[in-house]
């Protein structure tokens, strides 16, 4: 299991790496390092403030009301914290008739767990628990932090794209020319690229917090038998919701049935997720 962290941590900054090669590359074609100084920094002060405040716009987004120890949510979900040694993050529900769940905050002390009142309504206790353990995982796991990482990579390829457009890349003599062409090639294949690569990082820590969230919970089945309700009434009940959180969520709001939109997954298929949890043994310690 912790081998699996680590192949996962490793596919990781692999990914994360190819988007900074590709930003370092770019700043040679536009002249220079500074360009990609100056698009690193552009786009780091633009995520520091979705850094410290998507937990409270993701919240919002989602209408979701926070809940207290007398809530059925919140007794779960601090069994679940004091089992895997975690701190206890604020729990809320969302009214959303669509089952679903998602966890955001910076680090394990400033962290938010978060399910709709579908899920509540759908699944019974043991699958809820499967669920807040996986969101649980992603918290331990710190993965609001590398998505947030990501998309300042991302950001700061689409603001050199902008820079070829209306700066362009310097000749021998250090004279700038605006490429615009080149540019608008940029801004629109350079945020798809960091997407594809974003979107993969998010797959390889689904299946990193469903392992670790059957571990948390001490069996598999609670949390496969929650997926696969989940995606039977994603299907039945649509959720309409901002396609910059849908990595957030336990499973994909959106359906995508064509081959070529897989590459645009922010999650596993349903399949290959139950096929990482059947197998694994309970350790006959349940959270309850």
């Amino acid at each position: 299991m912790n081998g699996s962290k680590v192949i996962n941590n490793i596919k990781t900054v692999m990914l994360l790496a190819v988007l900074t090669g590709f930003i370092l590359y770019l700043g040679y074609l536009l002249g220079g390092q500074g360009g990609v100084i100056i698009a690193l920094v552009m786009a780091g002060l633009m995520n520091v403030f979705g850094y410290f405040f998507s937990d409270k716009i993701a919240l919002a987004s989602m209408q979701a009301q926070e809940v207290g120890p007398d809530h059925e949510l919140y007794q779960i979900t601090a069994r679940l914290a004091q089992r895997a040694g975690m701190p206890m993050p604020r729990v809320y529900v969302s009214p959303h008739a669509a089952p679903n769940a998602f966890a955001t905050g910076r680090n394990p002390r400033n962290a938010a767990v978060c399910a709709t009142a579908g899920l509540l309504q759908m699944l019974d206790r043991d699958e809820i628990a499967g669920v807040m353990a996986h969101e649980l995982a992603h918290i331990k796991h710190r993965d609001i932090l590398i998505q947030t990482v990501a998309a300042t990579i991302g950001g700061a390829i689409n603001f050199i794209g902008y820079m070829f457009m209306f700066g362009g890349s310097s000749d021998e003599e250090g004279n700038g020319h605006a490429n615009p062409l080149l540019g608008l090639l940029i801004m629109l294949l350079g945020p798809i690229a960091a997407a594809i690569i974003q979107m993969a990082i998010s797959r390889q820590r689904e299946y990193a917090a469903d392992t670790e969230g059957a571990t948390i919970l001490g069996d598999p089945m609670p949390l496969a038998t929650a997926l696969e309700k989940i995606h039977v009434m994603a299907e039945r009940i649509p959720m309409q919701t901002n396609p910059a959180f849908n990595a957030l969520m336990i499973a994909e709001p959106r359906n995508f049935t064509q081959s070529l939109a897989n590459l645009f997954r922010t999650h596993p298929k349903l399949e290959d997720r139950l096929m990482n949890l059947i197998g694994r043994e309970s350790t006959g310690r349940r959270y309850y």
